[in-house]
Order: structure tokens, then C-alpha cells, then sequence
């Protein structure tokens, strides 16, 4: 029997597709999801239905976005979902949710088994519509997990990790081994939720500063600040801000990079901002 093969479909590498089939894990994540009918529910990356069965269950109405026509198209014939269900057969990374939640009048709950090879991009999405969210509940692979949840001073931090703590509070749910699957992916896999600030901790006056910055200091993470960051930054500038010019990238906290970035969006010119567009 084909490994790749799994209630009769074939999982396809290019959408990352790992069928998630455990029962008790199953119900776990549920459980921590724990919808409610009447809420707005987005589900990414459906499959066979694993999650949306479960959670449709406890609602009498549910959206999920699937790439893989194939797998949509069964969701639409489904004699128990399919009625419950708007489908959306597009990539999760072409969805504008803000538009989705406007048009629906409330915040959305997004939750999926999320492909590994789009985990990450995907998240950069999601962030730009923290307004339009009300919570997230990810499987993902468990580096991704480590390092949306790392601190300042861990290997695992990182620029996903600056930019997922500004947004939202971060929150381990539970580890998910391999076999938890058909195929069996070669990596350990763990659910995380993710909850917007009603009211961010360390407000930035402009978010592409801080992009900017994280993705300049995490791409020299090796190199001290005076290196990775001195084209932006003197030293008198960083110590006037207390942030030490030896310190590399993984030692700077969130709460100093949001420092940097509203520093540097009140000192640069206009021109400059519009060129980084």
C-alpha cells in the first residue's frame, strides 16, 4: 500500500499535505479550540476533515480555505458538512480576512493542521490582519512552535519570534509525534495558540521599522549590533536607548526592538520610507 495514500487520497508534497488521523489528538486540539456556535470559524488546509468534522460538530455553520480542488470539491459533497460549509478554494495566502470579517460583521477564530512548507509566510500573513482575528490555533512543526514562542536569548529566537510576541500572546497547547499522521512526516509536529493583543504591549509607529530591523539583525545573527545594525544605528544612538553595541541579534528583547523601530521611524526622511515600499 502506497504511504501516500490515505481514505483514498493521494497526499501531495507540493501542498505539504500530512493527514493528521490520531483520535485523541484529535479531540485534544478540539478541545483547546473549544468553538462555539455563533462564532466566526476559519479553518486553512481542511484535508480530509479530520478537524472540520469534529468542530463542525459543535457549530451549525463553518468556513475553511482549501488550495487542493479535489479535497474541496469531497467537503462540498459531504453529506454531514457540506451544508455547514463555505468553502473557499484558493490559497490561504491570497485570503483577505479583513474583508472577510467586515463582511460578517465579527472577528474570526482561524485554526488548521498548516502545510510545514507554507507554515511560516503564512503567519506573516496572518499577522497583517491582526485586527480582523480574534484567536489562531496552529499544528505546526515544532521548531516553528519553538520559535514563535522563544525568548530573548534562546537559539530558537528570531525574527518570527519578535514579530509573533508583538502581536499576540503566544501560548504552547500540546506536542503531536510523528505518527500522529499518514504519510508519517519526518519531523515532530505541536499546536500553539496565538491571541492578538487587545492592546499591544510595545507600540510601533511604523511596522515596516520594525520588519526592517528584525530581518537586518536576524540575517547577521552572528555579528554584534554595532555590525549587524551600525548603517541605522550609532552608538551613541543605541546607548542613548540602553541597548548594548556588543549584543547580538538573539539577545535584544521584544520590547527593545519595538525602542529601535519607533526610533528609526521618527529619524528617517519621507523619501527614504517611500523607497522602501
Amino acid at each position: 500500500m502506497n504511504s501516500r495514500v490515505y481514505q483514498g487520497h493521494f497526499a501531495r508534497k507540493r501542498f505539504g499535505q500530512n493527514f493528521l488521523n490520531d483520535p485523541y489528538i484529535i479531540e485534544s486540539i478540539v478541545n483547546a479550540i473549544h468553538p462555539q456556535k455563533g462564532e466566526l470559524m476559519v479553518e486553512i488546509g481542511p484535508g480530509l476533515a479530520a478537524l472540520t468534522k469534529p468542530v463542525g460538530d459543535r457549530l451549525d455553520a463553518m468556513t475553511v480555505i482549501e488550495i487542493d480542488r479535489d479535497l474541496a470539491a469531497c467537503l462540498q459533497t459531504h453529506s454531514f458538512l457540506g451544508p455547514k460549509l463555505t468553502i473557499f478554494q484558493q490559497d490561504a495566502m491570497t485570503f483577505d480576512f479583513a474583508a472577510y470579517s467586515a463582511e460578517k460583521g465579527q472577528a474570526i477564530r482561524v485554526f488548521g493542521n498548516l502545510p510545514y512548507n507554507i507554515s511560516t509566510p503564512l503567519m506573516f500573513h496572518l499577522f497583517s490582519y491582526m485586527g480582523a482575528i480574534k484567536d489562531m490555533h496552529f499544528m505546526l512543526q515544532k521548531e516553528v512552535v519553538n520559535r514563535l514562542v522563544a525568548g530573548s536569548g534562546s537559539k530558537a529566537y528570531g525574527r518570527l519570534s519578535v514579530m509573533a510576541q508583538y502581536y499576540c500572546q503566544v501560548i504552547p497547547v500540546l506536542e503531536v509525534p510523528p505518527e500522529s499522521f499518514t504519510p508519517v512526516p519526518k519531523v515532530d509536529s505541536a499546536v500553539v495558540r496565538l491571541m492578538p493583543y487587545q492592546e499591544i504591549p510595545y507600540p510601533v509607529e511604523d511596522i515596516r521599522a520594525l520588519s526592517r530591523i528584525t530581518t537586518e539583525a536576524f540575517g547577521k545573527r552572528r555579528k554584534t549590533l554595532r555590525n549587524s545594525l551600525g548603517h541605522l544605528f550609532s552608538a551613541n544612538v543605541l546607548a542613548e536607548l540602553n541597548i548594548d553595541p556588543t549584543l547580538r541579534a538573539e539577545n535584544i528583547s521584544v520590547k527593545q526592538y519595538c525602542q529601535l523601530a519607533n526610533w528609526l521611524a521618527s529619524h528617517t526622511q519621507p523619501q527614504e520610507q517611500s523607497q522602501e515600499n
